[in-house]
């Protein structure tokens, strides 16, 4: 008999996008643990026209498909796997978002595309809809957010993107960008 396709989310921004702005993540991270003293992940939510205004130029860093994005297609075509755009951006993203959704064409292929329409903590959001899916792997940038699905998923993949800046710290299932973690996947989809 064979074996269903593997269910993988990718994060948007940092893994299909490449964002060269989240170089500046550990970074943010280190100043809200050591500044402002928060121990507790929390996240950001703008609220006011500016801030959301601020929030949207920062989210065109988002230059272009990420390396590696054309492998997802023959693993989806072939039914190794089954794809899915997880992306924690706020709902006043979404049209920016839909516009990528359109550009990259992925909404030809991919099973499913999701946004933080709620306007959720990104990590819960996150944590959400891998159980909803059902997913066996999730490929995210953000440490924090990588960290806390890991913790909530001991038995699933949770691939890391990391960025310059955090090479040198440990986590088992780490690649510096996409075109490496779909290595990895393709490994696992062909051991099944």
């Amino acid at each position: 008999m064979k074996q269903a396709p593997l269910r993988v989310g990718f994060d948007l921004d940092g893994v299909i996008l490449y964002n060269p702005a989240r170089i500046i993540r550990p970074i943010v991270a280190a100043v809200k643990r050591k500044l402002l003293k928060k121990k507790k992940l929390k996240f950001y939510v703008p609220q006011s026209p500016q801030e959301r205004f601020i929030w949207r130029l920062f989210h065109k860093s988002s230059l272009f498909i990420a390396p590696g994005f054309s492998e997802i297609r023959p693993l989806v075509d072939s039914r190794k796997i089954e794809a899915y755009i997880v992306t924690a951006r706020y709902d006043f993203l979404k049209e920016d978002f839909h516009s990528w959704l359109r550009k990259s064409g992925c909404q030809e292929y991919f099973h499913g595309w999701f946004h933080n329409k709620d306007d959720e903590q990104p990590h819960l959001y996150k944590e959400a809809m891998v159980r909803k899916l059902g997913l066996d792997i999730f490929i995210e940038d953000n440490l924090d957010i990588v960290r806390h699905l890991a913790k909530s998923f001991p038995d699933k993949h949770i691939i890391w993107i990391y960025n310059l800046l955090d090479s040198a710290v440990d986590y088992p299932h780490r690649f510096p960008h996409l075109r490496r973690a779909m290595e990895f996947v393709k490994k696992i989809a062909n051991e099944r």
